[in-house]
């Protein structure tokens, strides 16, 4: 394998790319018959087609129209202070970095040098000051570099990855009839690629970006109406969006930035092949970025595969662990005393302020008659599982989170990207 640079001078910032005149990793391994994501023809479990996919492009014969991908200016605050500041607030906050020429981190909004507008929808959230992933993440990501960021589920991820998506779009050449989407983001789960979306149109709403979701077990019709219509960021599910690919519902030509999100849990899902054929329908001078939980071999390879010489955040152990601000206590019963001892802690929680209650359940079946039995009990409790459909999961989540019913029963899929 090849690593390369396609998109940045080290030395001079980043630096735009006419006509493809470098090898690519992707075109190494086509070459070396190491390509792992082309068996994708049937349908599967997640949506895909029937149709055989269209060949990877072949990138060396095309010709790239310049984009421009670093947008960083760092502010003087930042300028003076020294490395050892930096590396003293890096192992302050468990912040470890690999590659070469990171950029110094960040300790306030203001200091991410971010539009006024940006910046005022920014503060308007409520937001004090960057999580430790966007503080490290969002120097890194704007300098336009090929990037991977490790760091707990929670930390502030989506909002380290689409705030430099909404700069850089806002520097591209607008969409054309035709044109798919300019940032592409890639999500292991339906649940997950919702959330993001959410999250992407506190932003992208007040500057009149256009995105929308594409994730299977929902109708095919609306998600197919706004990629025709065009939108500059697309979320989507791998499987979703390979269908559309190879339908003909949409196209990668336009996409410069890239974001892998939770690769970790795509590869646990079995999204490996899928992903390698859409990344590789993709310019590879893209800026891309991936982000992760957890730093596991599989994760490294596709990284080291479709990066290149990328560089690294890590916040916290690069293994998954037990959050430190849980308290978690076990209790050994036997199977008939699990629900009265259930209900004598719902009585318990119930009466305090922050009842916020979540009860994993092994079954659907078992998920819903406990949701029933709590709620003869006189508590709010709705079940979630696979079963149900997406609208109804969507508003059980909404009843959840507005307290309206404070007591939710879920069986795994509740993990999922909540």
């Amino acid at each position: 394998m090849t690593n390369y640079s396609p998109s940045r001078d080290y030395r001079g910032g980043s630096r735009d790319y006419g006509r493809s005149s470098y090898r690519s990793p992707e075109r190494s391994r086509r070459d070396h018959g190491q390509s792992r994501g082309g068996g994708y023809g049937s349908r599967s479990s997640h949506g895909g087609g029937s149709k055989a996919p269209a060949p990877a492009e072949d990138w060396e014969k095309t010709e790239l129209v310049p984009f421009k991908k670093n947008f960083y200016v760092e502010h003087p605050d930042v300028t003076a202070r020294s490395m050892q500041e930096v590396e003293e607030y890096r192992r302050q906050h468990e912040m470890t970095i690999v590659g070469h020429d990171v950029p110094k981190p960040i300790k306030t909004f203001q200091e991410a040098n971010f539009s006024p507008s940006i910046l005022q929808v920014l503060l308007a959230q409520g937001y004090d000051n960057p999580t430790m992933i966007q503080a490290q993440g969002w120097p890194m990501a704007l300098s336009g570099r090929n990037m991977v960021g490790v760091a707990q589920t929670g930390s502030g991820k989506t909002m380290a990855f689409s705030l430099p998506a909404i700069i850089h779009i806002m520097a591209q050449q607008r969409l054309r009839r035709g044109d798919g989407p300019i940032a592409l983001v890639l999500a292991p789960t339906r649940e997950l690629a919702c959330q993001i979306q959410q999250e992407c149109e506190k932003f992208t709403r007040p500057l009149n970006l256009r995105t929308t979701c594409c994730y299977g077990g929902a109708p095919r019709g609306p998600q197919i109406r706004a990629l025709r219509q065009g939108v500059e960021i697309c979320i989507a599910t791998p499987g979703r969006l390979l269908d559309f690919l190879n339908d003909g519902i949409t196209n990668l030509r336009r996409v410069t930035y890239l974001v892998m999100d939770e690769a970790d849990r795509m590869l646990d899902m079995g999204f490996e092949d899928q992903i390698r054929t859409i990344v590789d329908r993709i310019r590879p001078d893209r800026q891309t970025l991936m982000w992760s939980a957890t730093w596991p071999k599989e994760v490294e390879r596709l990284a080291l595969d479709y990066l290149g010489d990328f560089i690294q955040v890590n916040i916290g152990s690069l293994d998954l662990s037990a959050s430190h601000t849980i308290t978690q206590t076990v209790k050994v019963v036997s199977a008939h005393e699990k629900i009265p001892l259930l209900m004598d802690e719902l009585k318990h929680i119930m009466s305090q302020a922050e009842n916020k209650t979540i009860i994993f359940s092994a079954t659907k079946r078992g998920a819903d008659r406990l949701a029933r039995d709590i709620s003869n009990a006189g508590y709010s409790a709705l079940a979630i599982h696979g079963d149900k459909g997406q609208n109804e999961r969507d508003w059980t989540l909404r009843q959840f989170r507005e307290g309206r019913s404070p007591i939710m029963v879920a069986t795994d899929v509740a993990s999922r990207g909540i």
